[in-house]
């Protein structure tokens, strides 16, 4: 199929401006990105990626049901990427990141069964699993298959899980009663160029640079398998377009190198070319000591296999943020990370 429609929800963020400049690249598909430029930004990238005859940016709050009357359909592929993340949201805003992840999925999925688009991906999170992995000792590798359940409710770390496991429940449902097609992907840890600063590996990276001596590194012994932001694209353009895919969860990552926090930042610095001392802290917002996709399922379907590996990704990674990192060298905070 050529010509395709697109639509990527939050296509000015992280993942979307790449997932978007990766469908955008032969000129031959139609893409419209609709942000509110709350996460995403105006920047360089942004501005070279709409300069693109196929591509354009539509500025709107996705949790007034007015932008989605107004929202043209008929997309042959909606990409659903658009959410409140990042643990300082979560730990200060909870309430705010569950009205603003739920109403958009809701508002979304009004207009997509209403005849906004044929087929539809929902962009979901490793952070699905913490809860029941921390309580019950899930496998790691991590399936698919796994069950979902939440900590005590009144931890506002629940608000970023608990709506994103609404979305996966909300998307499964209105589409089932609809019979529209649809599949939902788990991120595991994706990173690369362009993903904030507060992110443990932007985060880690722009504090050593900033001077900072002995580097303060939380949960050390924690260990996470990190996927780079284009294989991860790579995967989800496989799913949304293979059929034996439709109405599942695959997760989406790379279970080919796992590492310990505290060897990662030892990487950075060395990739860095920074001499620094480690100070280790524990952070008491991340239980979840082991995090790492099983990619059974995403092999099996999609034939899909990371290609990009940590040290390669971390170079491509960290010369992109030395070189912009003007007024990211402003010292930025210690988050604690929850990654």
């Amino acid at each position: 199929m050529s010509g395709r429609r697109i639509l990527i929800t939050g296509g000015a963020g992280f993942v979307g401006q790449h997932l978007a400049q990766a469908l955008s690249d032969d000129g031959s598909d139609e893409v419209t990105l609709l942000d509110n430029l709350s996460r995403g930004v105006r920047d360089e990238d942004l501005a070279a990626l709409t300069r693109r005859p196929n591509v354009r940016l539509s500025v709107g709050d996705l949790r007034d049901a007015a932008v989605w009357d107004q929202l043209e359909g008929g997309y042959d592929e909606v990409y659903h990427l658009a959410a409140v993340i990042g643990v300082r949201n979560v730990v200060e805003r909870p309430a705010e990141v569950i009205r603003t992840n739920a109403l958009s999925t809701l508002h979304l999925l009004d207009w997509f069964v209403d005849g906004g688009g044929r087929k539809v991906l929902f962009s979901s999170t490793s952070e699905a699993y913490a809860w029941t992995q921390h309580f019950h000792d899930l496998p790691v590798p991590t399936p698919e298959d796994s069950p979902l359940s939440l900590t005590e409710l009144s931890d506002p770390r629940s608000s970023y899980a608990g709506s994103k496991i609404f979305g996966e429940l909300a998307i499964t449902q209105f589409c089932r009663a609809a019979g529209k097609p649809f599949v939902i992907v788990r991120y595991h840890n994706v990173y690369g160029p362009r993903m904030g600063n507060e992110h443990v590996i932007p985060e880690l990276f722009l504090r050593a640079l900033s001077g900072q001596d002995p580097l303060t590194v939380y949960s050390v012994e924690h260990r996470r398998a990190f996927c780079y932001v284009s294989d991860a694209v790579a995967a989800t353009v496989a799913a949304m377009r293979e059929p034996a895919a439709e109405g599942l969860t695959v997760n989406v990552g790379n279970d080919r190198e796992e590492i310990t926090i505290g060897e990662l930042a030892e990487r950075l610095l060395r990739h860095a070319g920074i001499e620094a001392t480690i100070s280790a802290k524990e952070a008491a917002s991340d239980p979840v000591k082991r995090r790492c996709p099983d990619l059974t399922r995403a092999r099996n379907l999609l034939g899909y296999e990371p290609k990009v590996m940590l040290d390669d990704g971390l170079e491509r990674t960290l010369a992109w943020y030395a070189e912009r990192r003007g007024s990211e060298r402003q010292s930025p905070d210690q988050s604690m990370y929850v990654a």
